[in-house]
């Protein structure tokens, strides 16, 4: 994907030491990849970012906000492949079991499927608070 990527300041009253930590920006994505292909060259999407004031760059605001693309398509290749919509349980319990096999039995599948292709996996570099 190929987007321009834009950010402002937001005000928010922050009194506290703790909260001053903090910023709160807008976070602005328009894509801008082949014309013909794009539905609306005008449509913009926004992000609402709260984030810590110190280290917090605008690359570091896209690469976070672009790994939610990689998240859906994997919960959707989880539902797919290993049924992590299937369930009809009435309990916390069972709802939380059901989920975390399922999404372990992604995760096993992809590996697997990385193996088999030859790639290596590695741990992204983000490091949230």
């Amino acid at each position: 994907r190929f987007d321009d990527w834009a950010w402002t300041p937001l005000w928010r009253l922050q009194l506290t030491p703790e909260e001053q930590e903090w910023g709160h920006w807008l976070l602005v994505r328009r894509e801008v990849e082949d014309p013909k292909e794009v539905e609306d060259p005008k449509e913009v999407a926004y992000y609402v970012v709260f984030a810590p004031r110190e280290g917090t760059t605008l690359e570091t605001l896209v690469r976070v906000a672009g790994s939610r693309w990689r998240i859906e398509s994997c919960l959707e290749a989880a539902k797919g492949e290993c049924g992590l919509d299937e369930y009809e349980v009435r309990k916390w319990g069972a709802w939380h079991r059901h989920i975390t096999l399922s999404l372990l039995a992604h995760a096993v599948l992809a590996v697997l499927q990385a193996r088999e292709k030859g790639a290596t996996l590695s741990a992204p570099a983000t490091r949230f608070p």
